[in-house]
């Protein structure tokens, strides 16, 4: 967990830095990112009590995943170095569990940011259990997800000279193909998925 801490970090850093290269100093409202991202998850979940609704677990993943992505830049923006950000989350994490109101969870986890304008680790932990979701699953997604996020700016994503089709099939399908052929618990994970992410599309589009 602490080397896929200290990864998740290193990429969120590098991330952040391609999108401004003094992010650190721009007060950006992560807080903010992060609340919105609450209501968005909370319609994948269901409040409407006028019609039937499902949870649809893997969508409520996928917005889990873009808050960590907003919460580790929160945590970056601390002053700490990487292990002590990473003692710290596995701290936080430490025998959470959710309510059996996932709903009220979440409520007070926006509740927590709106205050303190931080990342509620333990209440982040809370969720991902309410859903059953490990913290293997939470790497592999922020990882994918990154990575194509920096893959999509090498190739021309910026200037629309990249295409998300690559042998008619979109990069998000491909990305998830490869994940599957790697071993996600390498520390060279990322660079693995890089590299055979790149091989493909020059492949399918050579």
């Amino acid at each position: 967990m602490k080397q896929q801490l200290a990864t998740m970090l290193e990429l969120q850093g590098n991330m952040n830095t391609k999108v401004h290269a003094e992010w650190r100093d721009q007060d950006f409202e992560w807080y903010r990112a992060i609340w919105v991202e609450c209501a968005e998850l909370l319609d994948h979940y269901g409040w409407k009590w006028w019609k039937k609704q499902t949870p649809d677990v893997d969508q409520i993943a996928l917005e889990l995943v873009d808050i960590w992505h907003f919460g580790l830049s929160l945590l970056l923006l601390s002053g700490d170095d990487l292990e002590t950000i990473g003692d710290r989350v596995i701290a936080g994490f430490a025998d959470q569990q959710g309510s059996d109101d996932f709903a009220s969870d979440l409520e007070e986890f926006t509740a927590q940011t709106l205050v303190t304008k931080e990342f509620d680790i333990a209440g982040f932990a809370r969720l991902m259990d309410g859903i059953n979701m490990d913290f293997e699953t939470l790497y592999v997604g922020y990882v994918g997800k990154n990575v194509l996020n920096f893959f999509r700016q090498d190739n021309g994503y910026k200037d629309g000279s990249y295409h998300k089709q690559w042998g008619g099939k979109e990069d998000n399908e491909h990305l998830v193909e490869i994940v599957a052929q790697l071993d996600t618990s390498a520390a060279s994970f990322k660079d693995d998925l890089y590299s055979q992410m790149q091989s493909t599309y020059q492949r399918l589009n050579g």
